[in-house]
């Protein structure tokens, strides 16, 4: 038979939390909330991507069971739309005067976005596929707002949404995925060079070698604001 706890020893345990079998203090997690799961949500999302988010991977980063989590969301695909919205928020300029400075805001608002989402790569190819946010909604209504300021017609206003929003989308794609070592460029610049009488435009430019990602975002970005721009 098990020696008896003596009364004292019980009540002591407890009343300070010391834990009987191993004298040490139990771990104590944070209330769950909405934004602890999405909070967490955003770290597995960045540390295992899409794939990696699971809910019951979910409720175990949070200390939690994976059916507390359904207190306050419905689903993983609810779980997705938030996580997704957060790093998405816009924080710009307190004062917009399109009026005044068009190109820079929206120059501002889109290299925003993007570092944003190469921050969190998952977002770029998670985006396409989500009900749109509030934060989201936010940046695009501002970007409307400024583009019809600056005197681009309604009739033009949803074309040259979509033509930013695609560029945005492809440049931050293509820098997440296509990030080569300096060898392995330099073998594809060699491999080229072998094939010049073929390709000769993209040997001569040495399209292989160019890793200017900012650069290129930035200039293609005029190129396009160039043809947005109201004609006078």
């Amino acid at each position: 038979m098990a020696a008896k706890r003596s009364g004292a020893e019980s009540k002591g345990s407890h009343r300070r939390g010391v834990s009987p079998r191993s004298g040490q203090e139990p771990r104590s997690e944070p209330p769950l909330s909405l934004e602890r799961i999405v909070a967490t949500a955003v770290e597995l999302l960045d540390a295992e991507g899409v794939d990696g988010l699971k809910m019951r991977r979910l409720a175990d980063r949070l200390g939690a069971g994976a059916m507390s989590l359904y207190w306050h969301v419905g689903n993983k695909e609810e779980v997705f739309d938030l996580a997704l919205d957060s790093v998405l928020e816009y924080r710009g300029p307190p004062e917009i005067d399109a009026s005044q400075d068009w190109r820079g805001e929206i120059v501002h608002m889109l290299e925003d976005w993007r570092a944003s989402m190469l921050r969190h790569p998952w977002s770029a190819s998670l985006l396409p596929r989500r009900a749109l946010g509030p934060n989201i909604l936010s940046r695009l209504e501002l970007l409307s707002k400024t583009l019809s300021g600056a005197g681009v017609a309604d009739a033009d206003l949803n074309v040259a949404i979509w033509s930013l929003w695609n560029f945005v989308i492809g440049a931050t794609i293509t820098r997440a995925n296509f990030d080569l070592s300096d060898d392995d460029r330099a073998a594809a610049q060699q491999r080229l060079t072998g094939l010049s009488q073929h390709y000769p435009t993209i040997e001569r430019s040495r399209l292989p070698l160019d890793n200017d990602w900012d650069g290129a975002f930035s200039k293609g970005l005029d190129f396009l604001l160039d043809g947005l721009a109201p004609r006078q």
